[in-house]
């Protein structure tokens, strides 16, 4: 039952997000077109029941590559004005068009990379049981200064307990950490090391 209502509230909540950031997305864009072109980033990312789909984020990264043509580490990689956006979180805005085509929820698991889907136990595949989210249970204890397993144990527990009175504390929390601008990176990256597995 609740997630009927979720969804009804996800749409609606994306309507008044775009409403209320539209002259700050335009800004933002403008800031972002005249240094990079480039204005959004998409990746393809699994959500439920492990459907791929895009995720759209504003670009906060170059695509500077070595003598050899390999990107350049994270850090290196980073704009001012992406540094700006990933601390404020307002590279993550543009997944509202994700929440209202129906491929997000505002609360839920992140959405990972395609690549990572091999490399999950079975007890880890059950993230995909509901929505991923612009933030969760992982980002409201730890976000990206946490590991990997600490990451997937928090979204097994949102799933195990889905409820409305789980996503207003998710909600609570969440917009103080991102006031605080906490946990935003781990050492040596501009977001997280990737995920090697954890089937072993």
């Amino acid at each position: 039952m609740y997630g009927h209502i979720k969804q009804a509230l996800d749409v609606l909540g994306a309507c008044i997000c775009l409403l209320i950031f539209s002259i700050p997305l335009l800004l933002i864009s403008l800031a972002i077109f005249t240094t990079q072109r480039r204005v959004f980033y998409k990746q393809q990312r699994v959500g439920k029941a492990e459907r791929i789909f895009w995720i759209y984020k504003f670009q906060t990264m170059t695509d500077a590559r070595d003598i050899h043509g390999d990107l350049l580490p994270d850090e290196q990689r980073i704009t001012k004005i992406g540094h700006f956006l990933r601390k404020t979180s307002l590279d993550e805005l543009p997944q509202c068009w994700n929440i209202l085509k129906g491929d997000m929820s505002f609360i839920g698991p992140r959405p990972l990379l395609v690549a990572y889907l091999e490399l999950y136990s079975q007890e880890e595949r059950k993230r995909h049981l509901v929505k991923p989210g612009m933030t969760g249970l992982a980002q409201m204890n730890g976000r990206n200064a946490i590991s990997w397993q600490e990451k997937f144990a928090w979204d097994i527990r949102y799933v195990q307990r889905f409820s409305i009175q789980q996503d207003l504390h998710i909600l609570i929390r969440t917009i103080r950490k991102v006031l605080l601008s906490e946990d935003i990176a781990r050492d040596g990256y501009a977001s997280t090391p990737p995920f090697e597995g954890s089937k072993k």
